[in-house]
């Protein structure tokens, strides 16, 4: 039976706050908006951050029993390394997902019926993502659903359900979000690239190999500034979202230079560390 501190490690912890940051952005927007509805906001941040460890758990489990994690370079996997059995490790992502829609049915019966279809395609990525029979991250379709889902969806999502509308600002602000959360994924593909190719798990990272992984992971870092530069003429207050770029040079500088294995494990951190400064600072620049 998994200790406790293992199962706080086995739901990936580090990769926590690429959920909670699209609600801080979104909410960022619903103050600009004048209509800021902070328990729903707070439920909004609950959904996201079950809803991922979900993820995490499910993923943990389906790579587990399929045997992919068996020589991973990362952090600890409960089904892989041993520690827990997959029937444990199921029921808990199960178990988050069940969480999730509960949350998420309090917030459809205060604003509308429609996000129950959301919520469902959201828990349904979020289980086919490695399980079932044909998972599609493993066929480079990770990187789209981390787009939409930890980006789109997730600040789009939070400010319709304070304002009950869907503003411009919401859908460009959701661009960087996505970006930067395909960030952390690219990097994560990027280091296991080696065993996902034995493994015969084409994710993105395999199909473009090492070099075009490693220009991909630099423009999802560089392509967020641009988008804020966009959005100053009518929000010059997101511009704030530049000084997180200092941020921005130690992991793409590593990438850039090879770094690989065990190496690019610091880079996750990094950029985890980024995506919080930057959302951070865009919220603020919208709500202002």
């Amino acid at each position: 039976m998994a200790t406790l501190s293992q199962w706080v490690a086995g739901s990936r912890p580090r990769t926590l706050p690429t959920s909670l940051v699209p609600v801080v952005v979104g909410t960022g927007v619903a103050v600009g908006e004048g209509h800021p509805v902070w328990w729903r906001a707070a439920l909004a941040a609950f959904v996201a951050l079950i809803l991922q460890v979900g993820v995490n758990y499910s993923n943990d489990y389906s790579d587990g029993v399929r045997g992919t994690d068996e020589d991973r370079v990362g952090p600890l996997r409960l089904v892989g390394s041993g520690v827990a059995k997959p029937k444990q490790v199921l029921s808990a992502a199960l178990l988050c997902f069940f969480l999730a829609a509960v949350a998420g049915l309090a917030l459809a019966a205060v604003t509308t019926w429609w996000l129950l279809l959301v919520g469902a395609f959201a828990i349904l990525a979020a289980w086919f993502y490695t399980g079932g029979k044909t998972p599609y991250g493993y066929r480079a379709l990770g990187e789209v659903s981390v787009f939409v889902f930890f980006g789109l969806v997730a600040v789009v999502g939070t400010v319709y359900v304070q304002t009950e509308t869907l503003p411009w600002e919401a859908w460009v602000a959701a661009i960087p979000v996505g970006l930067l959360a395909c960030a952390l994924l690219v990097a994560n593909n990027l280091r296991d690239i080696p065993t996902d190719r034995l493994s015969d798990k084409r994710t993105l990272a395999v199909l473009l190999g090492d070099k075009w992984t490693r220009i991909l992971y630099s423009a999802c870092i560089s392509l967020p500034y641009m988008v804020v530069l966009a959005m100053s003429p009518l929000h010059p207050w997101a511009l704030l979202a530049l000084l997180s770029a200092p941020l921005s040079l130690p992991p793409t500088q590593k990438v850039l230079n090879g770094a690989n294995g065990p190496h690019l494990i610091p880079v996750l951190g990094e950029t985890g560390r980024l995506q919080i400064a930057f959302s951070i600072l865009l919220a603020i620049g919208l709500a202002i």
